[in-house]
């Protein structure tokens, strides 16, 4: 199998070759959720809705760990990739895949024994708590699929292909439908059919992977004998990946304080903002894929010393994704009910939705800057200044926020719904300061991420 180069060729072409595939694999990989939370809209009540959407807000915190590690994982391959060091890049791929199946299993075990708790600390409404525990215990279960799809796909993306982890990602999802469709409506099994189905086809969705590119030239062998963590890639994968995904971790804690305000407020309110959720998803996918399709691209020129062709893949990839996010700005100020309407046909919820939707619909813009910045500086390797960013827009920011409208505007949406582009607003402008202070002091020199040895 042949890996790309990402450092030659036409920036332009190569970017949208790049993040086209990527963006068509996150959002078949976000039909997982919006999929679920559609069928338990149309064939159960607001109490199974309730229960997915604050489920998923748990599940998520996996799914963020593991994508911010993994991150890691392109980033180290990729700059190595750059280099040409296909020794280490097999070393890196190896280390990659045993960290990830050990911490997969350890992860299982921690949900499956946390779960109450976590879930009274979100305040889950009662009438749907048995229901919420039922659907993170059968995701639970799911997390060496979730841990070992994410990790072939980034080790795929940091030698430069895109495409095979769409292909994967495919089969999960089409699986996913048949099977919510099947276990809920036909079976009967609910929200426990919901997370049945997404384990199934995350676990097939891994298999399909991993057996397709052991029959193909691929770098890595898979032999039981390549599976050695390398002390010193060990090292560079935590130092990278651990601030990703704390990141990643501090940003959902900060969005699990505001579920749990939510909740206090009734099922009517969790339901609109797990449905928001989705939204947030669909419309940040462009920005999503952009900035994982720069930390790659830029981890590659970063490694081949060409610092202004990942600058100017930054300011390509920013561009476009803005751009796409003010269309779903668009469609959420002219008509916020459609948009609730197409999960669920409850009157009551719909009306809650509408001014939540409006007010939030300003971050789908702030927050495309914010991730197309954070993937050009991941790339970079400066991960530790994203974690101190992202860190501080959810600590000292957001969950401070959320408790002061919560306190006074509890049961105003509108408000609420404020409180994400504010956030976003705000760290845009910090963020895109510390890339110009940092290009001009740098005056076009960069170091690679890792030493060429």
């Amino acid at each position: 199998m042949k890996q790309q180069d990402l450092t030659e060729g036409n920036l332009l072409s190569m970017l949208c070759m790049f993040a086209v595939p990527f963006l068509a694999a996150n959002i078949l990989q976000s039909l997982y959720g919006a999929v679920d939370l559609f069928v338990v809209g149309r064939y159960c009540d607001a109490r199974s809705v309730a229960a997915v959407s604050t489920g998923t807000q748990v599940t998520q915190i996996v799914t963020s760990l593991s994508s911010g590690l993994t991150l890691g994982s392109t980033i180290i391959i990729g700059n190595y990739m750059g280099q040409k060091n296909y020794d280490m890049v097999k070393k890196a791929i190896g280390t990659t895949l045993t960290v990830f199946s050990v911490f997969a299993l350890a992860l299982t075990g921690l949900m499956l024994a946390f779960e109450a708790p976590l879930l009274r600390m979100l305040n889950t409404p009662r009438e749907s708590f048995e229901l919420t525990m039922t659907y993170v215990a059968v995701c639970a279960w799911g997390n060496f699929f979730i841990c070992g799809y994410n990790s072939v796909s980034a080790i795929l993306r940091g030698c430069g292909d895109s495409g095979k982890p769409m292909m994967f990602v495919a089969v999960a999802c089409v699986l996913n439908m048949v099977l919510d469709v099947v276990l809920v409506r036909c079976v009967g099994m609910g929200v426990a059919g919901t997370a049945l189905a997404t384990v199934i086809s995350q676990g097939v969705s891994m298999a399909v992977a991993v057996a397709y590119l052991k029959r193909k030239a691929f770098i890595f062998d898979f032999r039981p004998s390549s599976f050695r963590v390398h002390k010193r890639l060990a090292k560079e994968l935590a130092g990278v990946g651990i601030p990703i995904s704390f990141q990643e971790l501090m940003v959902r804690i900060s969005f699990l304080y505001l579920m749990t305000v939510m909740n206090s407020c009734g099922v009517f309110a969790a339901s609109v903002v797990g449905i928001g959720s989705k939204y947030d998803v669909f419309a940040m996918l462009t920005a999503t894929s952009m900035a994982n399709a720069l930390a790659a691209i830029t981890a590659q020129n970063t490694g081949a010393g060409k610092p202004e062709r990942a600058r100017k893949a930054l300011w390509y990839g920013m561009s476009f994704a803005v751009g796409v996010s003010v269309l779903f700005w668009v469609w959420a100020q002219v008509s916020p009910e459609t948009m609730i309407g197409a999960f669920t046909k409850d009157p009551e919820i719909i009306a809650a939705g509408v001014p939540f939707f409006r007010s939030c619909s300003y971050d789908y813009i702030m927050v495309a800057m914010v991730f197309c910045l954070n993937g050009y500086l991941n790339g970079r390797a400066k991960t530790v200044w994203t974690m101190v960013s992202c860190s501080a827009g959810a600590l000292v920011l957001r969950i401070p926020m959320v408790y002061l409208f919560g306190k006074y505007f509890a049961h105003d949406l509108g408000m609420l719904g404020r409180i994400a582009p504010a956030v976003s607003g705000i760290m845009a402008v910090y963020t895109l300061a510390y890339v110009l202070y940092e290009g001009r002091k740098r005056g076009g020199t960069e170091r690679r991420v890792v030493p060429d040895r």
